[in-house]
């Protein structure tokens, strides 16, 4: 099996901390011999490559290989199965004591870890020092907080249990639900529905119970669906579709596969807009192979300059697509509420099985939903949202067209979040990434969204400070300029 490979479905030790003035290797031995008699390095767990941890540190390869081989001598360290270093069974330098460990278990374990990259990403997005540059949500300074503050009011008075919910969820806020849809061409009725914590864990919920181990799951190339590891450590197999200017191609569809997963509206991380011919191509496709499609419709509804496409799911006649949304990208993704729409039997199934995992999603969160939906407030709420979007969208595309025009192409999104950046000459993004980082500029690299390095940035306009986005573009474009 391939390290990298190893490396995602043992988990594997991050590095958050670099050496400063002389004695650097000294400082290394240090740093690797404390983590490890902490606790915070697990005996047997992997430690990344001599590469990727000369680029962690910041050091020489040969500086890191020296320490290595140091601490391979005092029995801290010890070659690993297959080749690679792990963290030895108690070596008598840490004067540790001889307790059973996590390590064996964190390789036993069957859900992956994360890409190094993404478990970057995830911890600095909460370091207030970096400018997020490609983070999927909404900036605080877009939250309605006299919205909230009346809504919260509200149910302060009307609530009088906090019990648990159907397995369902909130009958009254699926019935809600189902009137939107409605208006959206979407027949539904409230049995049709699954409110689930987030559009992540009907992922989830698809994954363990309704694909088989093995399973091949089609899916545009790149895909949102690569940056996460929730199908694969189910054991399904990913498979990337091309792609043109209106959608993936429905020639390229697979009578072998098991699913399709595909955001036609507003595509992460592209933000490609699936015409309605092609819509109509792909369902007659997928009809034909019999093949079920996962419709993701997280942007759906921000749109900014018209109203997208119907859902694949208008045109569904017999069943065959489940179709997933959220707030998370409209409002707040810390309400954890979003919701899949299927057969009455496929979501008792989900259902069922969500109650298994954690007995529902939050009651306070699908009520203030409710609430919001049910009084207009929600609506009225996206269009100054979609505004707001407008004109971070305009910062951003300006600031492109002055700093990366002889760089880069890019789309002109018509709604949702993101700017899909391709940089001309092939500049490996895993090290732009790294680079960016000392200028405080946090990225999302194409790569985590692809098989391979496309040489490729998401960038998001709706979460860096507007007065930060230009500037912050511009800085990017430096760091491209240096590499190059």
């Amino acid at each position: 099996m391939h390290e990298d490979e190893l490396r995602l479905r043992r988990g594997y030790v991050t590095v958050d901390w670099a050496p400063e003035g002389p004695g650097v290797q000294k400082q290394i031995e240090r740093y690797v011999r404390q983590k490890i008699s902490s606790g915070d390095w697990a005996v047997g767990l992997k430690l990344p490559s001599q590469r990727t941890l000369a680029r962690q540190f910041g050091v020489n390869r040969s500086t890191v290989a020296a320490a290595l081989s140091e601490l391979m001598a005092l029995g801290v360290l010890e070659s690993g199965r297959g080749g690679g270093t792990r963290i030895a069974a108690g070596g008598w330098a840490l004067r540790v004591p001889a307790a059973p460990g996590w390590g064996a278990a964190m390789e036993e374990g069957g859900f992956r870890a994360n890409s190094d990259i993404i478990q970057t990403i995830n911890r600095l997005e909460f370091d207030p020092s970096y400018i997020r540059l490609g983070t999927g949500e909404l900036s605080p300074d877009l939250y309605p907080r006299a919205l909230s503050e009346r809504t919260l009011a509200r149910l302060g008075r009307e609530i009088c249990s906090m019990n648990y919910l159907e397995p369902l969820g909130l009958r009254s806020l699926r019935e809600t639900l189902c009137a939107r849809l409605n208006a959206r061409g979407i027949a539904a009725g409230p049995e049709n529905v699954l409110i689930t914590s987030g559009s992540l864990q009907a992922l989830q919920l698809i994954s363990m119970c309704l694909l088989r181990n093995g399973s091949l799951v089609l899916t545009e190339k790149p895909s949102y669906l690569r940056s996460l590891q929730v199908f694969q450590s189910a054991g399904l197999r990913l498979r990337g579709i091309a792609m043109d200017g209106e959608g993936l191609l429905p020639s390229a569809l697979d009578g072998n596969a098991q699913a399709l997963y595909t955001i036609p509206t507003f595509h992460n991380p592209t933000g490609t807009v699936m015409s309605a011919r092609r819509r109509q191509e792909v369902m007659d496709r997928c009809t034909a192979l019999r093949l079920p499609v996962i419709e993701d419709d997280a942007y759906g509804e921000l749109w900014l300059d018209e109203t997208p496409p119907p859902a694949l799911k208008t045109l569904d006649n017999g069943g065959a697509v489940l179709y997933l949304g959220t707030v998370s990208k409209t409002l707040a993704p810390g309400l954890r509420v979003g919701w899949a729409v299927g057969p009455e039997s496929v979501v008792a199934r989900l259902g069922d099985v969500k109650m298994q995992v954690d007995y529902g999603a939050s009651s306070i969160s699908q009520r203030i939903v409710e609430e919001l939906w049910r009084g207009g407030d929600y609506d009225r709420y996206l269009l100054s949202l979609r505004e707001a979007l407008r004109r971070r969208r305009a910062l951003a595309l300006s600031a492109l067209q002055t700093h990366f025009s002889s760089l880069a192409d890019w789309n002109l999104p018509a709604g949702g979040f993101y700017i899909w950046l391709r940089l001309r000459q092939p500049v490996p993004t895993e090290m732009l990434f790294r680079r960016a980082l000392s200028r405080r500029l946090l990225l999302n690299p194409g790569a985590v969204y692809d098989d391979g390095d496309n040489h490729a940035l998401r960038l998001s306009y709706a979460y860096a400070d507007e007065a930060a986005l230009g500037p912050a573009i511009a800085a990017l474009a430096e760091v491209v300029r240096g590499m190059l």
